[in-house]
């Protein structure tokens, strides 16, 4: 009898038009920040921020774990803003490209998409400004700056395939990387410096991010040419620029290999190398799969979500 009375109160509290109301709302702010987008931009944080305590373990402190995940959030709140704009501009695209998207699927109102850009942009920027100094915010600020000119008329930099191709790289690689490692240093009281580990992992991660800033439009080719966005894609073709993201990725791990053999006092050869021996031989078979599917719209992109690029 208790078990029937708990499956009542479960189904009606399922059937509660409020519930369902706001169940279906956090499901499209879910999809509306692209969580594959969230996925890249909290490794590379993690990874830089885990580089510098290693180098420096007498100066870790609990205090810092705070500062740490505040800044997570903050890098999260500028990847919804940008990733967020984009999707205001581009409805009619992605009704054709990604008609699952929130907005151009109708589970989502524009008016509501720009609150939660505002609140991204601010709530992130406050964050940044009041926790990690002028000299990260100012670079916090170009790059949603960066993001906002990607997507926002009269600029809409999206258009042009090399400054497209450009801006993704500089936000997504370089000024995520040093601006993670210097706010890191800065915490622990110590200025910025270079070393090997550290410039290896912005080199792999900015090449990563040019390979995404090739290779991200791979699915959107048909919506692309409808509307007039000149990509790499719709200049050079799909299986071209597939075959040259999947080129430059792997050099990407070639690369990892070689560091760590010539390197030995700066990597970890027992790590970095099958690590980046499997990483190579998925991208490989991948590849050989995208080959006998054809470059099919469904396989690229579930490649570029899945984080093949």
């Amino acid at each position: 009898m208790l078990q029937n009375s708990a499956s009542s109160q479960i189904g009606a509290a399922g059937s509660d038009p409020l519930l369902n109301k706001v169940s279906a709302f956090r499901d499209a702010c879910w999809r509306f920040l692209r969580p594959h987008t969230i996925r890249g931009t909290a490794l590379g944080s993690v990874a830089l921020v885990a580089r510098a305590l290693i180098e420096n373990p007498n100066l870790i402190k609990w205090s810092l774990l705070l500062k740490a995940f505040s800044g997570l959030l903050a890098l999260i709140c500028g990847n919804g803003y940008i990733v967020g704009i984009n999707q205001i501009y581009d409805i009619g695209i992605d009704k054709v490209n990604k008609p699952y998207l929130p907005i151009a699927a109708g589970d989502l109102s524009v008016q509501s998409a720009w609150f939660l850009v505002i609140f991204f942009a601010v709530t992130g920027l406050l964050i940044v400004a009041f926790n990690f100094g002028p000299f990260i915010t100012s670079l916090y600020c170009l790059g949603l700056f960066l993001g906002t000119i990607y997507s926002v008329p009269p600029f809409r930099m999206k258009r042009f395939a090399v400054a497209a191709f450009l801006i993704i790289a500089t936000v997504r690689g370089f000024l995520l990387n040093f601006g993670v490692y210097y706010a890191t240093r800065a915490a622990l009281g110590l200025s910025f410096e270079w070393n090997a580990p550290v410039a290896f992992i912005t080199a792999f991660v900015t090449l990563f991010a040019l390979v995404i800033a090739v290779t991200k439009d791979l699915p959107d080719v048909e919506g692309d040419r409808k509307f007039k966005i000149s990509t790499l894609a719709t200049k050079l073709g799909v299986k071209n620029i597939a075959f040259l993201g999947s080129g430059l990725l792997l050099l990407n791990y070639v690369a990892a290999i070689l560091a760590a053999i010539y390197m030995p006092q700066a990597f970890r050869r027992n790590l970095m190398i099958p690590a980046h021996v499997i990483l190579a031989s998925c991208l490989l078979f991948q590849t050989w799969l995208l080959e006998r599917a054809n470059y099919t719209k469904v396989i690229l992109a579930t490649c570029c979500t899945l984080g093949m690029w």
